[in-house]
């Protein structure tokens, strides 16, 4: 009996260990958990952060000097007089290549903003990692007050049809109403659950992204509401020197013109210089041997590296500026996007919205008394719930292009380019 208790332990243990580790114990997310969890297990700022690493280390590469030489050089052996290494003159030298130009400082500060790049790309992929979640949130956000909507949109076809029912009961109208609010009642449910399925569909988006952080049911907190008023196109533009696509390119501009100061740098052979004792068998003596070399720049002169280098430089510049305009184009997008989507939410709060209830709840009140059709109080009821959801849709629009441009701005959380990516 213990044994099968034991066992029995075991196999829960197990199946226990197998169960998903969610990030998460509650089924409330809110942005910043989201933001932040996708910021230690997205794989693409993982493999953002191992460039960085790796770059790092081409630092230390660039700062060693080259390795000594060492040399042994045996002469004079088995002469026609001597024999074997009797006359031999046994040379043993050190010699160690001295760099010219400053390649050494250039070829580390090289090292040095190709790791600043690095560092740069990996805060555009941060950048545009948090825009994505953000994005995710927003549907799932958005997607929970359709359902909410639908849900309610269903309890009024519930009550309109027990309305309807009574009046048919009463003779009061024709029992044809009855069957449309039957169908009404029906049409709703059939949106509900479809409304819930985009909601699902969502919830699977947003966990993916989260790496399966999240349980399979959760909600999201927050708000689609939107201030009172949004910044100026000025404002704006005037900040997106922040976007690390942008500001990559001083530092991009200033690695080229290394790089070409570099390749000048390596028109310059670099002297071999050796020391050394020289040992004569025969006369049993020793001598101190100095010497050099140095290449000849004769055939090779790194010509066509200079050149390349001089080009690399000016397309930099080029880019620079195809940077700047792409930026801005997609700037101007993201704001009529949110001016236009702003006017729609506040026209909609301020005066459809508020004009559609009264009118609905005229016509409700209106049918009970006989005033109204019931055809009325679908029509009214259907215009009513399409403003909510063009509402919901226009707050979500306004968020999400909101959000397009805080990833233009660079405005997002961003890490120390001076600090090393660990």
């Amino acid at each position: 009996m213990v044994r099968i208790y034991s066992v029995l332990i075991l196999i829960c243990a197990v199946f226990i260990c197998t169960l998903p580790a969610y990030a998460f114990d509650a089924k409330e997310l809110t942005l910043e958990q989201a933001i932040s969890s996708v910021l230690e297990r997205n794989p693409e700022l993982s493999a953002a952060r191992l460039e960085v690493q790796a770059r790092e280390a081409r630092i230390i590469q660039a700062r060693v000097f080259q390795n000594p030489e060492i040399e042994l050089v045996v002469e004079n052996i088995g002469n026609k007089d001597l024999q074997g290494f009797d006359g031999a003159a046994s040379t043993l030298s050190l010699g160690q290549t001295f760099e010219l130009g400053g390649k050494r400082s250039k070829r580390t500060n090289l090292a040095a903003l190709d790791r600043d790049l690095a560092q740069w790309d990996f805060e555009g992929k941060k950048q545009d990692v948090i825009l994505e979640v953000t994005k995710s949130f927003l549907d799932v956000l958005s997607e929970q007050e359709r359902v909410r909507l639908h849900e309610e949109l269903v309890k009024l076809a519930e009550q309109s049809f027990d309305t309807v029912a009574a009046r048919v009961k009463a003779g009061k109208v024709s029992p044809i109403d009855e069957t449309k609010a039957s169908a009404a009642s029906s049409l709703a449910k059939i949106d509900l659950e479809r409304a819930r399925r985009s909601l699902d569909a969502a919830r699977k988006k947003l966990s993916a992204l989260l790496d399966g952080a999240l349980p399979v049911i959760f909600t999201v907190k927050g708000s689609l509401e939107v201030s009172p008023s949004i910044p100026t196109y000025k404002e704006l533009l005037e900040r997106i020197q922040g976007n690390p696509d942008i500001a990559r390119w001083e530092q991009e501009t200033e690695q080229r013109g290394i790089a070409l100061a570099l390749e000048k740098a390596n028109r310059i052979p670099n002297p071999v210089i050796k020391g050394g004792v020289r040992r004569f068998n025969e006369a049993k003596e020793t001598a101190f041997v100095v010497g050099i070399s140095l290449p000849l720049p004769i055939f090779n002169t790194n010509r066509g590296s200079i050149l390349e280098a001089e080009k690399r430089l000016t397309k930099a510049e080029k880019e620079k500026k195809t940077a700047v305009l792409r930026t801005q184009t997609a700037l101007s997008d993201a704001y009529q996007t949110l001016s236009s989507s702003f006017v729609e939410v506040t026209t909609l709060k301020a005066d459809v919205l508020p004009a559609l209830q009264n009118a609905y709840d005229a016509v409700h009140e209106g049918y009970s008394f006989g005033k109204f059709g019931y055809l009325d109080v679908l029509d009214a009821q259907r215009t009513l719930f399409e403003a909510k959801i063009k509402y919901i849709d226009s707050l979500a629009a306004h968020k999400k292009a909101y959000a397009d441009i805080e990833r233009l701005r660079g405005a997002f959380p961003k890490s120390d380019t001076k600090e090393k990516v660990k």
